[in-house]
């Protein structure tokens, strides 16, 4: 076979690949945090509905490694760019997304996020150490990894998995006295 048709496989998948990376960024946080049975599905039928156009009629084995190799080697680069540049992280991952400030529920974010009051309130019940109303919240904000971090009225910082909230969370949603 000739090098357009590997050129062509390469391009294919890089397409298939942003277009996917694109599709994910915009269907939010909320995707990334748990994976509801409908989610994973999702993820089946794309992976699916996109094979055939990654490799277009080869269906052989080099096709494939084509494929998956070039996958591999973007998402290495996405990796390294998004390291090296604030700036490609934010348009790659974006920025958390402020649920709660000063006690009041954000609606504007829950309705980008596709969440309801309800989430958040079972969130900060389900997944922090103390019982706690929204009104005891000085902050808190979804991240881009879909995890919660809270900082309660009386300056405790909390995160809703194990890990402690990065430095940069602390300094950009640090509240004001």
């Amino acid at each position: 076979m000739e090098w357009a048709h590997w050129a062509n496989i390469v391009v294919r998948t890089l397409v298939v690949y942003v277009a996917v990376l694109v599709g994910l960024r915009l269907g939010g946080r909320r995707e990334m945090a748990q994976l509801e049975p409908f989610d994973l599905v999702l993820i089946l039928l794309v992976a699916n509905a996109v094979q055939n156009a990654m490799t277009g009629p080869d269906a052989t084995l080099a096709g494939g490694l084509v494929s998956a190799t070039t996958l591999l080697t973007a998402n290495y680069v996405v990796s390294v760019l998004s390291a090296r540049s604030p700036d490609f992280r934010r348009v790659v991952e974006g920025r958390g997304r402020v649920l709660v400030d000063d006690g009041h529920i954000v609606e504007a974010s829950l309705r980008k996020e596709h969440l309801i009051p309800e989430d958040v309130e079972r969130i900060l019940q389900s997944r922090l150490d103390t019982p706690t109303r929204v009104e005891d919240i000085q902050r808190a904000v979804l991240e881009v990894d879909g995890s919660v971090s809270v900082i309660r009225k009386d300056l405790s910082i909390e995160r809703s998995t194990a890990r402690l909230p990065s430095r940069r969370f602390r300094h950009r949603y640090r509240p004001t006295l």
